[in-house]
């Protein structure tokens, strides 16, 4: 195994995914005491830097979901104070973590994803955003599905099936973020493709990065995969290798590899995808930073199916902090 470190496992914060992230970071512990390291456990708060500083860690393990945890805040914090840290770097970070950002890269970039518009609170407000959503009806049509822009796990995600419900579906985003997301739904199946950088420390050359094998999400109860989904054990069916056709996980992972440089991610990401059941066609709806490492989330589950076991997972994307 690789030479021991000290490392601060940095969790929790106050977040709406505060609950995720403490799982994350406990699984992230055991496997770093299983591994020989020296693990320092912070719960994330105004103590950080004064923590961070008294631990003198090689290195911050990221597991801080959340705003904090993934628009880069505690990247350029941990640079600040010269603490090699695992994951993407602030710029990657803000451009994965605003998801209207990340849709317009995409686009100029031929990234397929659903066409979508994008406005902030201050123009619904001020601007008479009101008096464009019927042509936003017209080109983009229902149902539509409205999100926050910057939220995780869900949260906040709304469904517009008619013009009457439109309205209360961009209110109810707006109470997570001021930014929001109008989205063509897509109905098909929930796929996610997690990559993983493959070079070691001390490597002289760099090695691309690789596609975990496609993981499919198939809530049990709801419309689709939602908060309670992801996190609540017996809530979905998820199968990993996907059973998908002939092509289409070549493509799955042609797509997650194109995004995941296009955005700038580093060490590992996971880049959710549908499969339009009409269609056949592959869109990419977005991208996260800060994977969850819980006993229900996608990353785990996609290194299991490669033979990347969780302590394995953890070590390769502790040596991310020092590949950069």
């Amino acid at each position: 195994m690789s030479e021991a470190k000290k490392v601060a496992v940095l969790k929790g914060g106050d977040s709406l995914e505060r609950a995720v992230s403490l799982r994350s970071g406990a699984r992230v512990q055991t496997a770093l005491r299983q591994l020989g390291h020296e693990v320092t456990a912070i719960d994330v708060g105004p103590e950080l830097v004064a923590q961070l500083l008294a631990a003198e860690p090689d290195a911050a393990f990221v597991a801080l979901h959340g705003s904090d945890g993934e628009d880069g805040t505690v990247q350029g914090l941990l640079e600040a104070i010269g603490v090699p840290y695992t994951g993407s770097a602030p710029g990657a970070c803000m451009r994965c973590t605003d998801k209207a950002l990340a849709k317009y890269l995409m686009r100029e970039a031929g990234i397929p994803t659903p066409d979508f518009s994008a406005f902030k609170e201050s123009a619904i407000k001020d601007l008479g955003v009101s008096a464009a959503l019927p042509r936003l009806e017209q080109t983009i049509g229902f149902p539509m599905v409205v999100k926050p822009a910057s939220q995780g796990s869900a949260l906040g995600v709304k469904f517009a099936r008619s013009h009457e419900e439109l309205p209360g579906a961009i209110v109810g985003a707006l109470y997570y973020d001021r930014k929001v997301v109008i989205e063509r739904y897509v109905r098909g199946r929930d796929l996610a493709v997690s990559v993983l950088d493959s070079q070691t420390p001390g490597g002289e050359m760099r090695s691309p990065p690789i596609p975990l094998p496609v993981v499919e999400a198939i809530p049990r109860e709801e419309d689709f995969y939602n908060y309670e989904s992801r996190y609540e054990i017996g809530m979905t069916t998820f199968v990993c290798p996907a059973e998908l056709p002939e092509g289409v996980t070549a493509r799955a992972h042609e797509l997650a590899l194109a995004t995941y440089k296009l955005l700038g991610c580093h060490g590992v990401a996971r880049v959710d995808l549908m499969l339009d059941e009409d269609s056949g066609e592959l869109t990419v709806l977005e991208t996260n930073v800060v994977p969850g490492l819980t006993e229900t989330s996608l990353l785990p589950l996609a290194a299991d199916a490669a033979e990347i076991w969780l302590d394995l997972l953890v070590q390769r994307i502790l040596d991310s902090a020092f590949t950069r």
